[in-house]
């Protein structure tokens, strides 16, 4: 029976994801597309989405009055992005995330004066695209070899400023290669690692799964870049065949495989990898050829040297899942390192700590001749290097940084590279009383103050209070070096008196009075804000001997008075609702916030002996605007004034 298995991540990775995504809602929603280029290296996709009415263009130049241009997730040049400009034409970029950040990194180090020294495929898309980000010299290689020979023609190239960036697809494994021909620690160069996470984790995955398969089937494009570098991976380590879709599986020589594996580049989508492997499952189209040799990635581990408790040695990290990792010690056991032997952070994961083909130092805990298999701590290590960085640490006053693992009476425990370091409550920069279970499983920064004499303790004392009190009086610092009255600064209200409101502009607090919170008249500033709040406030008055700061959050344009201004003129006839009433006439509300006077005299077309025989608080009535006055902000409406303008207008008739 043959055994099926498709690599752990294969097929579209975030970037295609994103950028196919783009271009399918937009012909969803009608959309005349035109994508520059084919949006992704994948035929079938390219097909269905121009029988969906996508256009494939070569040029900006072909562009039509009516289309939107979608930039693929390869990227492009800054001169097209100034030619689409040119063209005045809607444009969506999907540019994947990680290109854009090479093209960040190229374009701010060419500026810098760096020779830019780019890995990857010259005549590729995404090569070209960030070729075209370089403002200065930059140099395309494709292999380590390649970079070699460069640099033995051009021996003067180590003594100038080189920055070294890689296409998102390329091979990791080359790449390393690439790296040991680069001189270390000379402060000229800059390596930069643009390799895709999702490439690395693809690569990865493909590779364990063709060490444990006869033969391996990678599903993508042809002309993929990262399609290809699967191809290149699975075919050290078993017969790999390169096809683009279900239906090359019929033109296949398959050896007389029992495992067969399956992977797929960025570009290939999920439907055509299940296709492959239901049609592979039917056994229908494998055609096998028992004359062919078998591969047989199995070797022999000809070394047979002991390992013991309490060893130090070295291994090369194999697999990595949720629980545990597996290591090759290059001896006849298989290492394995437990979660809780490889870090104490409760956030972390063993992908978050180690890669497949990372090479660690590790301690031996215990071992099993008879399983062949030994039980490996890298904490151990670690709490070592740890103790020495914490010593370090306080003697010259460094800032680190851990995860609170548990709150304990009258403090916390943060362990720092396997150094249990207590925080007190008074230390914990939380206000006297406060819970301390706040900090647990959070991340803190910490100075140290205290460490154990006895080493093997690996003990110490810290302070997160000592960093926020710092932190506080360098914002302080820098707040009055560049602080002036009109200044804008957004802040988080913190407490709540019956005068103002306190709002924390980042280590400094300032103070919004009352009368600023609200163009209306409020009794508490808890009508208008809530501790917790975020405001944007300005800077009204400054007093920097007395560490005063008065903010402003009321905006000019705000302003119900100038509101009215701008919309209202004596004559004009609105209506107003009455909200108080005293002896000499009623007080009604024209807009929010500005209220007029109907005199008792201006309310009818006789004596009114009682406000109140005529109107109530609510009523909504007609008045007209007889009186304004902008500097004491009086209005003077009338009702009788609309009475008269009826009578003149029945004499007239």
């Amino acid at each position: 029976m043959i055994d099926i298995k498709v690599a752990k991540s294969a097929g579209f990775c975030f970037g295609v994801d994103r950028a196919v995504k783009m271009v399918y809602n937009e012909l969803e929603k009608g959309t005349k597309v035109a994508t520059l280029g084919p949006i992704i290296h994948n035929q079938d996709v390219v097909n269905d989405m121009k029988n969906k009415g996508a256009r494939v263009i070569e040029s900006v130049d072909e562009i039509l009055p009516d289309e939107t241009v979608v930039i693929r997730s390869h990227g492009v040049g800054k001169d097209v992005y100034e030619k689409i400009k040119e063209k005045n034409c809607r444009m969506l970029d999907a540019t994947c995330p990680f290109v854009s950040r090479i093209h960040k990194i190229v374009s701010e180090k060419s500026a810098e004066g760096y020779t830019i020294m780019i890995a990857g495929d010259e005549s590729h898309p995404e090569v070209q695209g960030i070729v075209g980000h370089c403002s200065q010299n930059y140099i395309v290689f494709k292999d380590n070899v390649e970079l070699k020979h460069f640099f033995e023609k051009n021996q003067n190239f180590f003594g100038k400023k080189l920055a070294f960036v890689a296409q998102t697809t390329y091979n990791i494994i080359v790449w390393k290669k690439c790296m040991d021909i680069i001189p270390k620690g000379c402060p000229d160069i800059v390596i930069f690692d643009t390799i895709c996470n999702a490439t690395d984790t693809r690569q990865s995955d493909a590779a364990e799964l063709a060490k444990s398969s006869d033969c391996m089937i990678v599903v993508g494009g042809k002309h993929s870049s990262n399609t290809v570098k699967l191809y290149e991976v699975c075919s050290r380590y078993c017969k790999t065949y390169h096809i683009e879709n279900a239906d090359e599986l019929s033109f296949l020589q398959l050896p007389n495989a029992v495992k067969i594996g399956i992977t797929a580049g960025a570009s290939t989508p999920a439907y055509i990898i299940k296709e492959v492997q239901n049609k592979m499952a039917e056994n229908e189209t494998i055609i096998t050829n028992p004359d062919e040799e078998v591969f047989d990635e199995a070797a022999i581990d000809k070394s047979f040297k002991k390992i013991h408790t309490g060893e130090k040695v070295t291994g090369i990290v194999q697999t990595v899942n949720d629980a545990e990792i597996s290591v090759d010690l290059g001896t006849k056991h298989t290492g394995y390192v437990k979660l809780d032997d490889l870090t104490d952070d409760p956030s972390k994961k063993p992908s978050d700590i180690v890669s497949v083909g990372d090479e660690i130092e590790l301690i031996v805990v215990k071992v099993n001749d008879n399983e062949g298999t030994a039980q490996l701590s890298k904490k151990k290590v670690d709490e070592q290097a740890g103790y020495d960085k914490v010593v370090a640490a306080k003697e010259n006053g460094e800032i680190l940084e851990g995860t609170v693992s548990r709150v304990v009476n009258k403090g916390a425990i943060v362990n720092y590279l396997g150094v249990r370091v207590f925080i007190p409550a008074s230390q914990s920069g939380l206000p006297r009383g406060a819970e301390l279970e706040q900090l647990n499983k959070q991340k803190v920064e910490f100075k140290i103050i205290e460490v154990d004499e006895d080493a093997r303790k690996k003990r110490a004392v810290g302070s997160i209070k000592a960093v926020r009190d710092a932190q506080k009086e360098e914002a302080k610092a820098k707040f009055w070096e560049t602080a002036e009255v009109g200044a804008t600064y957004v802040g988080k209200v913190k407490s709540l008196t019956s005068f103002g409101a306190f709002v924390d502009l980042g280590g400094i607090d300032g103070m919004v009075h009352i009368s600023e919170l609200s163009w209306k008249r409020i009794k508490h500033p808890s009508e208008v804000v809530s501790v917790g709040d975020t405001l944007e406030v300005y800077i009204k008055d400054l007093k920097p001997e007395e560490n005063r700061i008065s903010l402003g959050f009321r905006k000019a344009e705000d302003n119900p008075w100038q509101i009215f201004l701008d919309n209202y003129k004596v004559g004009d006839v609105v209506k107003a609702k009455v909200v108080s009433i005293t002896s000499f006439g009623a007080f009604a509300q024209i807009i929010d916030g500005v209220d007029g006077l109907i005199h008792i005299s201006q309310i009818a077309d006789q004596k009114v002996e009682n406000v109140k025989d005529i109107l109530s608080v609510g009523d909504e009535v007609d008045v007209k605007i007889i009186d304004i006055d902008p500097e004491s902000k009086r209005i003077s409406i009338s009702m009788r004034a609309l009475l008269s303008d009826a009578d003149s207008e029945e004499d007239a008739e």
